[in-house]
């Protein structure tokens, strides 16, 4: 990896740190696409792993609102087309 990028998560809220919004954001997404641009099973292991400890924070912050899944947001964006 070439450094700690920009948009990065707050925890336990997992939201952009620049942007504010639900991370990963658009700006972290493309930061992670470049960064894995050679290794897109190692992309998703990571997102996976990042959704797993996610899942966590946000079920210990507010049990009753992660019926969302989690994978649209983590995962699903950086699977090959």
């Amino acid at each position: 990896m070439t450094g700690r990028p920009k948009h990065a998560p707050i925890k336990p809220s997992w939201r952009c740190r620049t942007c504010g919004i639900a991370w990963p954001c658009s700006a972290a997404k493309l930061w992670l696409l470049g960064e894995y641009r050679n290794d897109r099973p190692a992309l998703l292991v990571h997102l996976a792993s990042l959704q797993e400890e996610a899942a966590g924070h946000l079920a210990a912050l507010n049990p009753s609102a992660l019926s969302a899944n989690l994978t649209d947001r983590f995962v699903d964006w950086a699977r090959g087309r």
